[in-house]
């Protein structure tokens, strides 16, 4: 055996596990991707929700500024993760937006339906303690549904796969 080819064949994979297959992504590396979303879509929300209802905002202002920040705060993890690599920022920009928008969004409508449709979520306040427990059972339930939405992008090349190209 020629242990040059052999090498040349494998460098640049060595010690890159990415958690692909031959079958798609794994499960622990789409798992990882949604728990990474869900830390910024989650401190987001939670301030949304926080500053909305403290204000004595209405539903659709709160979810929306919820929504936005959940956006921002999901999109932020991976740009600053991406721009600490070293790509630039325009670059960084892109990567973060191909990275995380579906994840984002399919978390964001599971865990904001889950709140709209738990009677008198929408109506709590910070001291209730329906206002928390349909807050973060909607992320359970959202991570549950979005790490096999995850496992799926990564496994095409898509969503956080995007990100290892700068790891």
């Amino acid at each position: 055996m020629d242990h040059t080819e052999h090498h040349h064949g494998h460098s640049g994979h060595q010690g890159h596990d990415h958690g692909h297959t031959a079958a798609g992504a794994s499960w622990s590396t789409a798992v990882k991707a949604t728990l990474h979303c869900l830390m910024g879509c989650a401190i987001g929300e939670i301030l949304g929700m926080v500053i909305g209802t403290a204000l004595g905002w209405g539903n659709v202002q709160t979810m929306t500024l919820a929504i936005t920040l959940a956006f921002l705060f999901g999109y932020s993890f991976t740009l600053f993760a991406v721009r600490r690599a070293g790509v630039r920022l325009r670059q960084a920009v892109r990567v973060a937006l191909a990275a995380d928008t579906v994840s984002i969004a399919v978390m964001e409508l599971v865990d904001n339906g889950i709140i709209a449709l738990t009677p008198g979520a929408m109506d709590a306040h910070l001291t209730d303690a329906l206002f928390w427990s349909a807050l973060l059972g909607g992320f359970v339930v959202a991570f549950v549904i979005t790490t096999p939405v995850n496992k799926w992008l990564i496994g095409r090349g898509k969503g956080h796969a995007v990100v290892h190209a700068y790891h």
